[in-house]
């Protein structure tokens, strides 16, 4: 069993204190995960139909070209609309930033109860996608990207685990947690279809073989 971490302690309301002054914020319905990917084999037939490239540079490319956390509703915005959605018993205050809750990150398998553990992953990092086709697009299109909660784009993970990702593929990053990496390739792969953003061998590569396995 995963084991809960607190390498941040915080000052703790009483749960009644808590009530009295924090407010709950509409959010999406809580699912405690992205939606759910495309199955392995509608993945691998995507896949047999794809043509690596090589990957574009990153000359001009800045994460500012990719606004994001966009405003969902209210004052809650994308990254707190992840955090209510992919966490437990999560209770958000009249900012929508969130003030308890857990997180179990699907990477590396840990579980956290302060949302600063937490980062947004992008499925396809931004710079990922930037090499990949999306220089070419409008700033308002790679803003959907960034912020896009219809397909498996974003969930929350362990910072740290997200920081180790960086901007790579599946050629040379995977979760360390086995047992999620065929989800994480079909979340993958449905990213980059939907978004017509092509792929490298190596990354293709890897792919087929996670999902070969599935």
């Amino acid at each position: 069993m995963p084991s809960v971490y607190a390498r941040r302690i915080g000052v703790l309301a009483s749960a009644s204190a808590l009530a009295a002054l924090t407010t709950l914020v509409s959010a999406p319905t809580a699912q405690a995960s992205p939606p759910t990917p495309i199955s392995a084999a509608a993945a691998r037939s995507y896949l047999a139909t794809v043509t690596p490239a090589a990957e574009g540079s990153l000359s001009g490319y800045s994460r500012d070209l990719f606004p994001h956390w966009s405003t969902v509703s209210g004052t809650c915005n994308t990254r707190e609309a992840v955090l209510k959605r992919d966490g437990a018993n999560v209770v958000q205050d009249s900012a929508c930033a969130a003030v308890s809750g857990s997180w179990y990150s699907e990477y590396d398998g840990a579980t956290w109860t302060a949302a600063s553990d937490i980062d947004i992953d992008h499925m396809v990092p931004l710079a990922e996608a930037w090499r990949s086709g999306a220089s070419s697009w409008t700033t308002a299109k790679r803003q959907q990207l960034a912020n896009d909660l219809t397909r498996p784009q974003l969930i929350a993970v362990t910072d740290n685990v997200n920081q180790a990702k960086g901007d790579q593929d599946p050629g040379k990053w995977l979760p360390s947690r086995t047992a999620y990496r065929c989800t994480y390739a079909r979340m993958w792969v449905q990213v980059k279809q939907y978004w017509g953003l092509k792929m490298d061998s190596g990354e293709k590569t890897a792919l087929s073989n996670v999902l070969n396995a599935c």
